[in-house]
């Protein structure tokens, strides 16, 4: 099997709960960049297409801003798994985590037709779109927990204290440059180009 099938099966697994999923996520250091590329790749290239508009200044911080973004959750699995001692296979965590990103596409247009669905049989938009919210952040959270609870073998609270914490910073990577842009009388940035 292809690393690219392996991927897919493993974050198939993953989503289903099943814990043999992250076997399916190499344990090495090429692993893990395979993870971060794509995270990294497509802002990149937002970046450009925003700087060959003429606009280098908003395209650094918003690359810069989603470089970080991209980089924080991986770094934060080596920290607290050095701490807790559970640095054997924090690689492995961190890729599989990287990759289950991307499971918030499907979701969301998944979450786009229920919502629609929704409004079709009476609900609010206002309503059908926090229903929405709440069903697929809930899941995401939930996913990001058991990866990290099996992916380093910790406990539930210690991977609940991870899962936060990690969410906590990236809140603030996202809006702290905006932020900082806003107070210094620019505009808001962030995910401008991806």
């Amino acid at each position: 099997m292809s690393a690219g099938s392996r991927v897919l099966h493993g974050l198939f697994l993953l989503v289903r709960g099943k814990t043999a999923g992250l076997a399916d996520f190499a344990n090495t250091n090429n692993a893990l960049t395979a993870s971060l590329a794509p995270l990294i790749a497509f802002p990149l290239v937002g970046a450009f297409l925003v700087a060959m508009r003429g606009d280098v200044n908003d395209a650094l911080v918003s690359f810069i801003a989603q470089l970080c973004v991209a980089l924080a959750p991986s770094l934060l699995i080596y920290e607290f798994a050095r701490i807790w001692r559970a640095e054997a296979d924090w690689m492995r965590t961190a890729s599989a985590l990287n990759w289950s990103f991307w499971v918030a596409l499907p979701l969301l247009l998944a979450g786009a037709l229920l919502a629609s669905v929704l409004v079709t049989l009476g609900t609010s938009e206002i309503v059908a779109e926090a229903i929405v919210i709440g069903l697929v952040g809930g899941y995401l959270m939930w996913l990001h927990w058991f990866i990290v609870r099996k992916g380093l073998n910790i406990g539930v609270w210690q991977a609940i204290l991870l899962v936060f914490v990690t969410n906590m910073v990236l809140g603030l990577l996202v809006v702290g440059p905006d932020l900082i842009n806003l107070a210094m009388g620019g505009k808001i940035t962030a995910f401008m180009t991806g």
